[in-house]
């Protein structure tokens, strides 16, 4: 069977709540191997919630869908505070990025409480101002970055990544609305373990099934090298 984008591959699915530490609910899934225990856990950073991003953007609704399957990965996705999805909606009400500080760590509690392995971040537009803002967690070991603007997340959000020290992997696409590949490595040069990858013919958002199997496979080649490459029919 080919994978399509709307294939959804045996798992165990199960909603969780997220307890902040300000005293906010947040919902969320946590997508797991079937039959066998996570070889490695994304914790999933949603796009920005005032501009349509929420814990069921395309490219994380896939990964959930395959990943667990595909690559033996645990995946949390969640809507951060005052996000709303088919889950439900978290609460509190958006914060531009500062009271989500809060959201961040209640995902990386739930990994560590309930023994999630080697944890990596995966942020997705604003979901990496998140990262490099508040994923510096000794329980991350390391972070990839979709579609990165850097509005939010500044000089000082990187060096002091670069000085947390975790791998990160940025991927960039050709055609982003606001940071491409060349400026993005003149960025990013001030995190010496940062890779760049720009990503020929993508745009912000990933649409289309042949920029999402670039992503997963980007992220599955760094958390788990084993299951890379990803097949395309199962």
């Amino acid at each position: 069977m080919e994978i399509r984008a709307a294939t959804v591959l045996p798992a165990r699915r199960e909603p969780i709540e997220l307890h902040t530490a300000d005293g906010l609910t947040l919902v969320g899934e946590l997508a797991q191997p079937a039959d066998r225990p996570p070889v490695a856990t994304l914790v999933t950073l949603h796009p920005l919630p005032t501009h349509g991003g929420f814990m069921d953007s395309h490219v994380y609704k896939k990964a959930a869908n395959r990943l667990p399957a595909l690559a033996d990965l645990a995946v949390l996705r969640f809507n951060t505070r005052g996000t709303a999805s088919e889950r439900g909606t978290s609460q509190g009400a958006f914060d531009g990025g500062e009271g989500e500080r809060y959201d961040v760590a209640a995902a990386l509690e739930y990994a560590e409480y309930h023994d999630l392995p080697r944890v990596w971040v995966v942020g997705w537009s604003f979901g990496t101002e998140l990262t490099l803002k508040w994923a510096h967690d000794p329980l991350v070991e390391g972070a990839i970055l979709l579609s990165p603007p850097l509005h939010r997340a500044t000089d000082a959000d990187l060096d002091a990544w670069a000085e947390f020290g975790r791998p990160l992997t940025v991927l960039v696409p050709e055609f982003d609305d606001y940071l491409r590949p060349e400026e993005a490595r003149a960025r990013f040069a001030r995190v010496p373990q940062a890779e760049v990858i720009g990503v020929e013919g993508a745009k912000h958002l990933w649409v289309g099934e042949p920029y999402v199997r670039i992503v997963l496979n980007e992220i599955v080649k760094r958390v788990n090298p084993a299951a890379w490459p990803l097949p395309n029919e199962v």
